[in-house]
């Protein structure tokens, strides 16, 4: 199986920084992408940003500037650096990775259990 562990989130005043991390891990021959999704509540899930295993990065047009994404390909890890936080950020997090566990397999979509980022004075 694939896990993806975030850690990370937590409660920021407005103006603030917060650092995500994801690390994925298990039976993975290759990862092509990596990203960060959110969810406010009764909103639907939006993509924020993602980078590929060579380098491309997108992101959502509402944290360009903001927010940085990264990634380490020899720990499957990936990275958001999340800055200038506004309460509009306000979200559950998720982490996914777009990976192919075996060769002989297509690529696939996995989540993680997201992290709670709240921005509140």
């Amino acid at each position: 199986q694939v896990q993806l562990v975030e850690s990370g989130g937590g409660l920021v005043q407005p103006g603030g920084s917060l650092r995500l991390s994801c690390a994925a891990s298990g039976r993975i021959f290759s990862i092509d992408a990596m990203g960060w999704y959110r969810q406010a509540p009764g909103k639907q899930r939006e993509l924020v940003a993602s980078v590929t295993s060579g380098g491309s990065r997108n992101y959502t047009d509402s944290v360009k500037g903001r927010f940085t994404i990264s990634r380490d390909n020899a720990k499957n890890t990936v990275y958001l650096q999340m800055g200038s936080l506004k309460p509009e950020d306000t979200a559950m997090y998720y982490c996914h990775a777009r990976l192919r566990r075996f060769i002989v397999l297509p690529s696939q979509d996995y989540w993680g259990q997201g992290t709670q980022v709240t921005v509140s004075s």
